[in-house]
This record gives structure tokens, sequence and C-alpha cells, in this order.
């Protein structure tokens, strides 16, 4: 499995019946809605981002699922201290656009919710001035299949370069077989400008995968009949 962090796009909202019943699920107590703040965040989509990367349909799925209840924290830092917010519902929504690749474009939404404090006043305020607008998810993936010739690079070596081009068809990698969710973040600069199109490897997985390849390479080129272009 590979930890997957994508960045995601925050906005207010407001709280519904509906609402309200779904965060208390989560409270030891029933809350009221002057107890609460709740915001909107897109976490992640299936275009292809700027790493050449995109989620399947699937994927967006399966995170939908896997994100509710989640803990909604600061920078990635995983200190108790830094929890501020929990996911209490998520959903895949059809945007009625498409994609870059002509499929239906579609966009993980999450509602967070946080308690009205003293202590998290201004972090309130910073996300309804739109200060607090970026965020990213971090989520385990099974797979990272090629465009072009469906090999999954988690596992085996693909030939193919993400973004050249191969018979007019422009190579990217689809993300899917989510296991996991972890949480939520609130970041100050995410890996990428758009929302829901970045996504970052922690460092001892990027050197995971460094060697992967470099070890796959020298395969190549002890077996010089294997073919896989």
């Amino acid at each position: 499995m590979q930890k997957i962090q994508k960045t995601a796009k925050l906005d207010s909202g407001i709280i519904t019946d509906d609402d309200l019943e779904k965060i208390n699920q989560f409270a030891l107590t029933d809350l009221t809605a002057d107890q609460i703040f709740t915001f909107k965040a897109i976490l992640c989509d299936n275009e292809i981002d700027r790493d050449h990367e995109r989620f399947s349909a699937e994927a967006l799925e399966n995170l939908a699922s896997l994100m509710i209840g989640r803990t909604v924290i600061k920078n990635h830092d995983h200190d108790a201290d830094h929890q501020i917010a929990r996911i209490y519902s998520a959903e895949v929504a059809d945007t009625g656009k498409l994609t870059s690749y002509g499929a239906a474009y579609k966009q993980l939404i999450a509602n967070c919710y946080m308690i009205r404090t003293a202590g998290n006043a201004d972090m309130i305020a910073e996300i309804s001035a739109g200060i607090r607008k970026e965020g990213s998810i971090s989520c385990s993936a099974g797979s990272r299949k090629c465009s072009i010739c469906g090999t999954d690079s988690f596992k085996e070596y693909c030939s193919h370069t993400a973004g050249k081009k191969y018979q007019n068809q422009q190579c990217h990698f689809i993300l899917d077989d989510i296991t996991d969710a972890y949480e939520f973040s609130l970041v100050a600069i995410p890996a990428q400008r758009n929302a829901g199109v970045s996504k970052s490897c922690d460092n001892e997985l990027r050197q995971k995968s460094r060697l992967f390849l470099l070890k796959s390479r020298i395969n190549i080129n002890n077996n010089k009949e294997k073919n896989y272009d």
C-alpha cells in the first residue's frame, strides 16, 4: 500500500436538522446548532492532476465511505491536541462536466463540524473569511495503474513515462483499491495550487518507490528479452 495525500478546498456550510442528526452520532451529548460550526471540503476528484495521476470513480466512492468519522487536524500533525474538527458526511458529486479524458467529472465532498469555543474562534473566523481555504487528505491506495498498458506501478516496472504521449494518448496513472483513509488536514501551502489535484508521498515511501524502480531497471538490464513497451 502507498500513502497518498491530495489537496482539498474549504467552504463554510449551513447547519440543517439532517446535519445535526449526523453530527450527534459522534457526540457523547447532543449538540445544538449554536454550539457548532460546519464547513464543506472538496477532498479530491477524478481529474488528472499535475503529477499525471487521478483517482478512479470507484476510488472516490470508497473514499466517501471511509472518510466519514475521520478527524480533521492541522498540518498532518497527528498530535491529539491538533484535532480541530470531524467529518460527519461525505458524498461523490457529479458536476455535470467532463474530465480532460472524457469521463464524467466527479468530486468527493465532505461536511465537517467543529465546536464553537474561545480556543478555536480564530480558526473559525479564518475559515469563514477564506484565509484557511486549503487542505489535504491522507489515504492508502493499493494500486497505481498505467493508462497506456494497465501495469500496476506499485507492483511492477512500467516503462511508460507519465505525461508523455503514446499514439496520441497522454500517459497518466490511475489510483485505485483504496484500503483506508487516515485524516483530513488544514495546511497553509498544499503540494499543488488547484484543489483536488495534488499528491505527495511521505519521504519513506518516496525512498521505497525509488528503490523499487532501481531494482526493476537492474532486472531489465539483466534480462534483455523482457519487453515492457
